[in-house]
């Protein structure tokens, strides 16, 4: 009976913290010593977003921002114990439960994707090997390799203009296409490529035989351009460019 009790206790308090509008405090309990916790709990989690989601915070205003902060906290169920991860509970929340409300702001989900890669990379134990990386190697008659720690990205919206001045309410016709990238100072970087580059790394990501040649010949073909020299050469300025910057590695051995 007693274990009941307490287990009963135990889930009394923390409904109450997550939802003290709709849940009463365990009985015998000062509500100073409550309200101790309640602010912790909350402004721990609270705090944590308004770093991780900087742009999105700053599009709401106080009473709409700490409306979806305090629903995330007292609705969302977390799947990971880590505190490091609750920016990714933070987004699949947006993804998955929270109901579309008149203060946000269209992409929405896509700009708070955005803004949590930056800590995902950051964080990331992934490490960098180049035992089979020949970092001098020719990248068109090669493999080029990216970095573990590179990410391809497209957006229906321009997320890495978007704030407070610029919240566009369609997307526009062309979408945003980023790479974004840990280097070698461990710096979290955003570079904005063409169209035809995020094809090239689509195509190096997915088929792990292709050189570089193959790849930009085949876009070559897609787009069904009248002089493929031209996109040879400037596929192969991307790809030096993107490996002076460390998003590739080299080619494989």
């Amino acid at each position: 009976m007693a274990k009941t009790n307490l287990k009963d206790i135990q889930y009394a308090f923390t409904a109450h913290l997550r939802d003290p509008e709709n849940n009463p405090a365990p009985e015998d309990i000062e509500d100073r010593r409550m309200g101790i916790y309640r602010d912790l709990f909350y402004n721990n989690v609270e705090g944590f977003l308004s770093k991780c989601f900087p742009v999105i915070r700053s599009i709401y205003n106080d009473k709409n921002w700490h409306r979806m902060a305090r629903d995330f906290f007292s609705r969302h169920k977390s799947q990971s114990p880590y505190f490091l991860e609750i920016s990714q509970e933070f987004l699949a929340y947006l993804q998955n439960e929270r109901k579309t409300q008149p203060e946000d702001p269209a992409g929405l989900q896509e700009l708070a994707h955005y803004e949590w890669i930056e800590l995902a990379l950051n964080v990331s134990d992934e490490t960098i090997k180049l035992d089979d990386i020949d970092v001098n190697g020719d990248l068109l008659a090669g493999h080029p390799v990216l970095s573990p720690l590179a990410c391809s990205l497209s957006y229906q919206f321009p997320v890495h203009k978007m704030a407070t001045d610029f919240l566009p309410e369609q997307p526009p016709e062309q979408a945003s296409h980023l790479m974004v990238y840990r280097n070698r100072n461990d710096e979290v970087k955003f570079m904005e490529i063409n169209p035809v580059t995020a094809r090239l790394i689509y195509l190096l990501e997915n088929n792990d035989n292709m050189t570089g040649q193959q790849a930009l010949q085949q876009i070559t073909e897609e787009m069904q351009h009248p002089n493929p020299e031209v996109v040879i050469n400037g596929g192969l300025t991307a790809l030096q460019e993107l490996q002076g910057n460390g998003v590739i590695l080299g080619t494989r051995r």
